[in-house]
C-alpha cells in the first residue's frame, strides 16, 4: 500500500493537470469582467480571502489523522464512533443556531469565535481523557457551523451594504475560494504526512500545526477586517450588534431567527423540486460522513501513509470538479442534472465495491482504496451540480434557512449510521468492526439507490423546466 499510495498520487496529479488544461481550452474566450479591473474590489476580495483561506487550511489539516489519533490513544472503534457522533450531533444543534449567533454577536465577532473555538478544539487533542476529547468534538461542531456561515455572511454584507459593489461580482470571490480549496486540501494532506510520519511527530502534530494558522486568521479578522469596517463605516445595522448589546436587540435576533426558520421550512414544503433536492443532499452527504469515519480503519492496518492517501482522495475530488467544468462546457454541453445522476451512480458503485473488498478475514486494501477514489471523484461531480440546482430552485433570500433544514436530516442520518456501527461493534465484545464495516457499506449503497430514485424523480418533474438547465445547451426533453 505504501507504493500504491505514492503511485496513485502521481497519477492523480497528472490527471488533474490534464483535465484542468482541457477544461480551460474548451472554455470560450470571454472579456475580463469589470470586477478584475476594479482595484478597490480586488483589495477587498484579497482581504476576505486572506482570512478565509487560512481558516480552510487549518480545517483541512485536521482531516487525515483524526481517527488515527484516537486509535493512538488506545480507544476502541465503538468509543471512536461515539466521538464522531458527538461531533455530528453538535453540528445538528449549532447549524440552526449559527444564524442566531451572527445576529447576536455580529458577523466579524462570529468569525473570531470560530478561530477561538477551533483552536481550543485542536488543543483538546493533546489530552487522552475521553470527556475532554468529547468536548473537543462539540467545539469542532460549533466551529464547522460557523465556518460554513460566518465568513460568507461577513463578506456578502460588506460587499453589498458597505462597499456597494454589484451583486454580480459576488460569485467571482467564491469561485476563487473554491479553486484554492482543493489545492489546500491536497497540500494539507502532504503537510500532515510530513509532520506525523516523515518527521515522526505522531498524529497529534497536524492539529497543533493548525493552531498558529487559526491565530493568524483571527489576527486578520480582528485587525484588518476591523480597519475595513472602521474605514468604510459599520454601525449596529451594518456590522451586526456588538457584544453586550441590550436585550431588545437579542429579542429581535430571536424573532428574525424564528421567522427565517419558518420561511425556510415553508419553502421546503411548498416546492417538490426543493424537497427532492434536499432528499438527495441528505442521503448523499450523510454517507460521506460515514465514509470519513471508515476510510482510516479500512486502510490503516495495511500500512499506507495516511496523509498521502488523504491527498490522493482530495486530488480525485479535484479531478471530478475539473471533469464537471469540462462536461458542462460549450463543447460537450452536458446538463448538471446528468452529472448529478452520474455522481450518485458512481457513489453507488463505490459502496457496492466496498461490500466485497471489506469481507472479514479477506480484506482487499487496494480495491478499497480504488473504491474510495471513485467516491471522491463522484464528490467532485456532485457538489458543483447540486450547487447549481440549489441556486435555481431555492430563492436566494431563503437559501441559508432551507440549506439549514437540509443539513438536519443529513447529520441525523450520519449519526444513526455511526450509532448502528457502534452497536454492532459493541455487540461483538468490543472487537474491531469486521462485518459491521461491510454491513455499513452495504447500507450506504442502499442509501445511494434511494438518492438515485430521488434524482430520477427530480428529472421527471423538471424535464421541461428551464430553471434546472444551463442556458444555451441542448433542447427540451433531454434532461
Amino acid at each position: 500500500m505504501l507504493v500504491t499510495a505514492y503511485l496513485a498520487f502521481v497519477l492523480l496529479a497528472a490527471l488533474c493537470a490534464g483535465l484542468e488544461l482541457a477544461a480551460r481550452r474548451t472554455a470560450p474566450p470571454q472579456p475580463a469582467p469589470a470586477a478584475v479591473a476594479n482595484p478597490a474590489f480586488r483589495r477587498f476580495q484579497s482581504l476576505f480571502l486572506r482570512a478565509y483561506l487560512l481558516a480552510l487550511w487549518a480545517d483541512w489539516l485536521q482531516g487525515p489523522y483524526l481517527y488515527k489519533l484516537y486509535r493512538h490513544y488506545s480507544f476502541l472503534e465503538s468509543q471512536i464512533a461515539i466521538l464522531y457522533v458527538c461531533g455530528l450531533g453538535s453540528c445538528v444543534l449549532f447549524s440552526p443556531a449559527a444564524g442566531w449567533l451572527l445576529q447576536v454577536l455580529g458577523r466579524r465577532q462570529a468569525c473570531l469565535l470560530f478561530c477561538l473555538a477551533y483552536s481550543a478544539c485542536c488543543l483538546t487533542k493533546l489530552s487522552r481523557d475521553y470527556f475532554v476529547l468529547i468536548l473537543g468534538r462539540v467545539l469542532g461542531g460549533l466551529s464547522t457551523s460557523l465556518l460554513a456561515t460566518a465568513f460568507e455572511a461577513w463578506y456578502v454584507h460588506r460587499h453589498l451594504d458597505a462597499r456597494d459593489f454589484p451583486r454580480e461580482w459576488i460569485p467571482s470571490t467564491f469561485a476563487r475560494a473554491a479553486s484554492w480549496n482543493h489545492g489546500l486540501a491536497v497540500g494539507a494532506g502532504l503537510a500532515a504526512n510530513a509532520l506525523a510520519e516523515w518527521a515522526g511527530l505522531g498524529p497529534v502534530a497536524p492539529f497543533l500545526l493548525a493552531v498558529p494558522f487559526l491565530a493568524a486568521c483571527g489576527w486578520v479578522v480582528l485587525w484588518d477586517w476591523g480597519q475595513e469596517e472602521a474605514e468604510e463605516g459599520a454601525g449596529p445595522e451594518k456590522g451586526g450588534p456588538p457584544l453586550g448589546a441590550p436585550p431588545p436587540a437579542h429579542v429581535s435576533a430571536r424573532a428574525r431567527f424564528s421567522r427565517g426558520c419558518l420561511e425556510g421550512l415553508r419553502c421546503l414544503l411548498s416546492d417538490r423540486r426543493v424537497m427532492l433536492l434536499g432528499g438527495v443532499q441528505a442521503l448523499f452527504e450523510s454517507v460521506l460522513y460515514i465514509f470519513v469515519f471508515l476510510w482510516t480503519p479500512v486502510l490503516d492496518p495495511h500500512g499506507p501513509p495516511l496523509g498521502i492517501v488523504f491527498s490522493c482522495l482530495m486530488a480525485a475530488s479535484m479531478a471530478g470538479s475539473a471533469l464537471y467544468r469540462l462536461a458542462t462546457s460549450a463543447r460537450y454541453r452536458l446538463q448538471p442534472g446528468h452529472l448529478l445522476c452520474l455522481a450518485v451512480l458512481l457513489a453507488f458503485f463505490s459502496f457496492f465495491m466496498l461490500t466485497f473488498s471489506t469481507v472479514p478475514g479477506q480484506p482487499r486494501a487496494r480495491e478499497s482504496f480504488l473504491a474510495f477514489l471513485l467516491l471522491e471523484l463522484a464528490c467532485g461531480l456532485y457538489f458543483p451540480a447540486v450547487s447549481f440546482l440549489q441556486g435555481r430552485v431555492i430563492p436566494e433570500e431563503r437559501r441559508a434557512w432551507v440549506l439549514a433544514w437540509f443539513r438536519l436530516p443529513l447529520h441525523l442520518l450520519a449519526c444513526l449510521g455511526l450509532l448502528a456501527l457502534h452497536g454492532e461493534v459493541s455487540g461483538t465484545g468490543g472487537g474491531e468492526a469486521g462485518g459491521g464495516t461491510r454491513h455499513m457499506f452495504a447500507g450506504c449503497a442502499g442509501m445511494m439507490l434511494a438518492a438515485l430514485l430521488a434524482v430520477i424523480s427530480l428529472f421527471t418533474l423538471g424535464r421541461h423546466d428551464a430553471d434546472l438547465r444551463l442556458e444555451g445547451t441542448r433542447g427540451e426533453g433531454d434532461m
